[in-house]
């Protein structure tokens, strides 16, 4: 961790303030950690829909009970099936999704940590999870939500949860012919623990930065926003093995935050309007800088070599997609 990321893990994180009286709120990725602590603050500001999209049923209805009990607060809350290793199952939730009535915020939580290479249809299983089933998602929810801006004249906010630890790679695999190919290649050699989850961290942020972009056209009432929550005490790193996994237990033991305090910042970044289209946050503030390279002139090429490499994918699962923008 550098000096930037112990600052800004000691700073105190604002209070909540919003209100969400009469408006629904989607999290992906909230039977634990800080999806739950997030989906908890919802209920807590008054929200009248909190859907919590998990891939079991049963977990998310024990969290759904602890929330409950907690808020004092019934009926509040749905429990939803997604499950982003299965992009059928992403066009699924998007398609119930269409039927509310109304849709404020989607804070887009879910992310797997693993070491070993394991391949979900067709791709490293982190970069399907984390980035190409994640950003289908947001391309699906964004028409979506924009019926419900213009019902509402409001300003729905998708929210991806990221981390600063895309500044921990140099990502060489942009300069391979094949981006994707590169890390299946590069987690089958064996590449050090976090790289692989810091890899998808990168282009999480590079796939939200070019959306972000073509959704600017004056008609897209839609705002789409990334977020770093920093170090929090959840599960994400249960998988983590060796000197990792030391690293990590020393980390949450001197300076990792509650997994409640660090969901303020996912609360936070779903609550702001068009002001944050596009941006970065860390602690609830976008003025904290993106790593050196993901503004560099380089950072520049491999995101738009990636783009490239995602579009054809994104294309191949929904056809016509992209036109969406």
């Amino acid at each position: 961790m550098s000096l930037n990321d112990f600052k800004f893990q000691l700073q105190k994180l604002p209070p909540l303030k919003a209100d969400f009286t009469g408006k629904t709120v989607i999290v992906v990725g909230s039977n634990t950690g800080l999806g739950k602590e997030a989906v908890r603050h919802f209920v807590r500001l008054n929200a009248s829909k909190v859907i919590i999209a998990v891939r079991s049923i049963s977990k998310g209805k024990a969290a759904q009970e602890d929330i409950e009990t907690s808020t004092y607060r019934h009926g509040v809350t749905e429990v939803w099936e997604i499950d982003l290793a299965r992009s059928a199952s992403v066009k699924e939730f998007a398609a119930r999704v269409a039927a509310l009535p109304r849709v404020d915020a989607v804070v887009a939580n879910a992310s797997v940590a693993t070491a070993k290479l394991e391949i979900l249809e067709e791709n490293e299983s982190m970069v399907t999870v984390n980035v190409i089933n994640t950003m289908l998602l947001v391309l699906l929810l964004v028409p979506i939500l924009q019926v419900s801006a213009l019902k509402w004249n409001i300003v729905p906010v998708i929210s991806v949860v990221s981390s600063d630890i895309h500044s921990w790679t140099k990502f060489p695999a942009w300069k391979a012919p094949n981006i994707l190919e590169a890390i299946k290649t590069n987690m089958k050699n064996g590449i050090p623990e976090m790289e692989g989850y810091a890899v998808s961290k990168l282009m999480q942020i590079f796939a939200v930065r070019e959306i972000a972009a073509r959704m600017t056209k004056e008609n897209i009432k839609v705002a789409l926003n990334v977020i770093n929550p920093g170090l929090a005490k959840t599960e994400l790193a249960r998988h983590a093995t060796g000197v990792s996994k030391i690293g990590m237990m020393v980390a949450h033991a001197l300076l990792a935050r509650t997994a409640e305090e660090a969901s303020k910042t996912l609360v936070y970044a779903a609550s702001v309007g068009m002001e944050s289209h596009g941006l970065y946050f860390t602690n609830s503030d976008v003025t904290n800088p993106l790593s050196d390279f993901v503004t560099s002139k380089d950072g520049g090429k491999a995101q738009n070599k990636l783009w490239g490499e995602l579009e054809e994918r994104f294309e191949k699962i929904q056809p016509g997609i992209m036109a969406t923008l």
